[in-house]
């Protein structure tokens, strides 16, 4: 720690002492300039920016509340110069005598950076200051990535992997965190849906209604509470209208794909009129099974359709709306892969009403949004056998799930040493009921109580300091049902909190850092499951002995970029004083002939890195590749490895734009995995090559029309995070892709 504290010094007197022009001769007088810089639109004050007389060493920065004073002012004509990140220089003449004293309050513009690129699911004052590393997908970059499932669109990006069990249930795993670590958000809220308990479990939005898609890698439990341990996806729709023009607007898309006969269809309409405006938008996805090079996986087809309406307005100084959507999903899971007369299948419905308002004042706390999610889950796994022609299904497990989530979020102005910041107040609530012949957990309900605050303190122009808290009260009640009639409750009462610095000694480099503290309450089949999941393939023994999973993770990353070239390096380690393992016991459950997994609770430390680097050749020419690498081992009882941790992985990106369309490859290659746990089979290493192209049209709004080619060379290789029973079943081969975007 001392080395750091002593070249952040040196870096800052470096930077300011540069900062300086050398003396050219001027006769310094005695004139004062003192004054107050804010800002233009909203009058905020400006903390620790720069100040100074050009082309002099008279110099300063602004105190807290955005002061300066200059003396030894130079007699006659001179240039205040007000510079400072992510704001517009200000320039601004002045003329001063000896001994004279002038005010001058400047008013200065606020630049930011590209808002496209602020990720605001890690900032609620969307600054663009990061201490953790983020991304976020829009637009044609969503269109690009367009698959059945979030799993499978964000898998491969740096520090991200796939959790699959079939292409529909597939979840994105964050450095090697998986389930319930891994928040997933519709519009800044839960979604209600269970994909977070089994890897047979579904994320509940189709890929297709997403406008936006934001990625925090590292805990952000800060602001969202448990289950934000490893990291959140922030997925964005545009079902509240926001942002509107007079008149009507909309997209149109259609896709499809040969490996599984895919066919999918989606459109979106707003109509907006001065106030008010509305939204509709309806989406249909049906495929058949995935064929792998070794022949087709039974039980991976799915059928889904969702749709929307949704109302937005603005007046005066407040904006909001409310929506109602409503969506179906039917799909298969692989179970008896050598007999054909059996099959799994997973029925979901769902219903769901968001709100949003976001309002400002004049007072202390000037911008407010509140955002309140309700909804309801009903999942069914049925079990479907054929005998003689005749079709007997089963209902074997059915979750009924109420959900409510709300967050209010109060911004605060600049205030002594604090920049802008925000306090925040959340509650969750769900109420689940387990049912079937083989319910294997109590039912359920789950209330949490949040209280939150994030701040950042400028310690000088180009160092931001970051400190946030959080408290919540949880009550968790096991109720009785077929499986038990057990009546507990068990509370918690919590923290988490995390101190981050982002500096930015030039324009083109940006450094971020911090360190947090985490929470998870165990999820209901880790306390009390005990028996089989048909979903997850799995014999689930869990124990009520298991306490709260509490994380204490570190993360550094350094971004740079010129315009030319960019990289982007990232490191991170995680000690939890309780995992919670889902450890395969070797055993065979010898009533359903499933194989036991227990959930136990030891000391583990995870760590690792990605690092990307992107090269901009020519116009309209760029390569682009990364890696990414995590390992994760027990400290406690032992130091075995844990399971279920992605190998290391190389990709490697080139790709040609000319303006009205473009062509690229990717190459992607994974290594072996044998750092496993016990009882877990390893996975060998495979290399896979795919292409793209794309067109844009223009005529009565925008075309594209985007072509991608998977596994081109039909390589039959095993994801060592697949979850199908048999890890020596194939994951998909050669596919093609066609994908088209009409905007209007």
């Amino acid at each position: 720690m001392k080395i750091i504290s002593i070249s952040l010094i040196l870096l800052f007197v470096f930077n300011v002492v540069k900062s300086f022009p050398p003396d050219i001769g001027f006769a310094y007088g005695e004139g004062i300039v003192r004054g107050q810089v804010t800002t233009k639109e909203e009058g905020e004050t400006v903390p620790f920016i720069n100040i100074m007389i050009d082309g002099t060493r008279i110099g300063t920065f602004t105190d807290a509340a955005g002061y300066f004073e200059l003396k030894n002012v130079p007699d006659g004509e001179n240039t205040l110069l007000v510079k400072g990140m992510g704001f517009e220089v200000a320039r601004i003449d002045f003329s001063i005598s000896s001994d004279e004293e002038i005010k001058m309050d400047v008013k200065i513009e606020y630049k930011g950076i590209d808002l496209e690129e602020i990720v605001v699911t890690s900032s609620p004052t969307a600054r663009g200051f990061r201490y953790q590393p983020d991304n976020v997908y829009l637009g044609e970059d969503i269109q690009r990535r367009a698959e059945i499932s979030f799993g499978e669109m964000l898998d491969g990006e740096p520090g991200i992997a796939m959790r699959s069990m079939g292409p529909t249930p597939s979840r994105p795993v964050i450095r090697g965190l998986d389930g319930d670590r891994i928040l997933i958000l519709q519009n800044g809220e839960r979604m209600g849906d269970v994909s977070e308990t089994s890897a047979g479990h579904a994320v509940s939005l189709d890929p297709l209604s997403a406008s936006r898609v934001e990625v925090v890698r590292g805990p952000a439990s800060l602001l969202y509470g448990s289950s934000a341990i490893g990291g959140v996806i922030n997925l964005m729709t545009a079902d509240i209208p926001d942002n509107w023009d007079e008149g009507g607007s909309g997209v149109v898309s259609a896709q499809g794909a040969s490996n599984n006969n895919m066919g999918a269809g989606f459109g979106r309409y707003t109509w907006g009129a001065g106030d008010w405006a509305a939204s509709g938008r309806f989406g249909y996805r049906q495929s058949g099974d995935v064929m792998s090079p070794e022949g087709i996986i039974p039980g991976t087809y799915m059928n889904n359709y969702d749709g929307s309406l949704g109302f937005g307005f603005r007046s005066g100084n407040s904006t909001g709306g409310l929506n109602f959507s409503m969506g179906s999903n039917t799909y298969g899971i692989p179970e008896e892969l050598d007999d054909p007369n059996e099959s799994v299948e997973v029925r979901i419905r769902q219903q769901q009403m968001q709100g949003r308002l976001n309002f400002r004042v004049s007072d202390f706390f000037d911008k407010a949004q509140l955002r309140v999610n309700g909804s309801r889950f009903i999942q069914q796994e049925i079990e479907i056998e054929i005998d003689d022609g005749e079709v007997d299904e089963d209902l074997e497990i059915e979750f009924d799930k109420l959900n409510i989530s709300s967050t209010l979020t109060l911004q605060h102005r600049p205030a002594g040493i604090f920049d802008r910041g925000a306090f925040g107040f959340n509650i969750y609530g769900r109420v689940m009921d387990v049912s079937g012949d083989d319910a294997f957990t109590p039912n359920e309900e789950r209330y949490n109580i949040g209280l939150f605050t994030y701040q950042e303190i400028p310690l000088i122009t180009r160092l931001r300091l970051q400190v946030g808290g959080r408290l919540d009260f949880l009550r968790a009640t096991a109720l009785p049902n077929d499986f038990s009639d057990m009546n507990e409750s068990r509370d918690a009462f919590v923290y988490a909190g995390s101190v981050g610095l982002n500096y930015r000694p030039a324009e083109t480099v940006e450094i971020g850092g911090q360190v947090a503290r985490s929470h998870r309450y165990p999820m209901l089949e880790e306390l009390f499951a005990h028996g089989p999941h048909l979903c997850a393939g799995l014999y689930e023994v869990g124990s009520i002995e298991l306490d709260d999973e509490i994380g204490y993770g570190t993360d550094l990353f350094v971004r740079w970029g010129n315009g030319v070239f960019g990289a982007e390096i990232a490191g991170f380690y995680n000690y939890f004083s309780n995992y919670i393992i889902m450890q395969p016991t070797g055993d065979v459950d010898p009533g359903s002939g499933l194989p036991v997994v227990e959930y136990q609770g030891d000391r583990a430390k995870l760590h690792g890195g990605e690092a990307s680097f992107s090269w901009n050749v020519s116009r309209g020419l760029k390569t682009g590749m990364s890696i990414d690498y995590v390992t994760g081992r027990r400290t406690g009882n032992d130091t075995e490895y844990l399971p279920f941790m992605p190998p290391f992985r190389f990709s490697g990106t080139a790709e040609y734009d000319y303006g009205n369309g473009w062509v690229g490859s990717r190459l992607r290659a994974v290594s072996s995995q044998n750092r496993v746990a016990p009882d877990e089979e390893e996975t060998e290493g495979y290399m896979l090559l795919g292409l793209n192209a794309g067109y844009r049209l223009n005529g009565g709004g925008q075309h594209v029309i985007i072509l991608r080619v998977e596994n081109l060379f039909n390589v039959s290789y095993r994801d060592h995070l697949t979850r199908i029973e048999e890890r020596n079943f194939p994951m998909p081969g050669r596919n093609f892709n066609l994908a088209y975007r009409w905007f209007f």
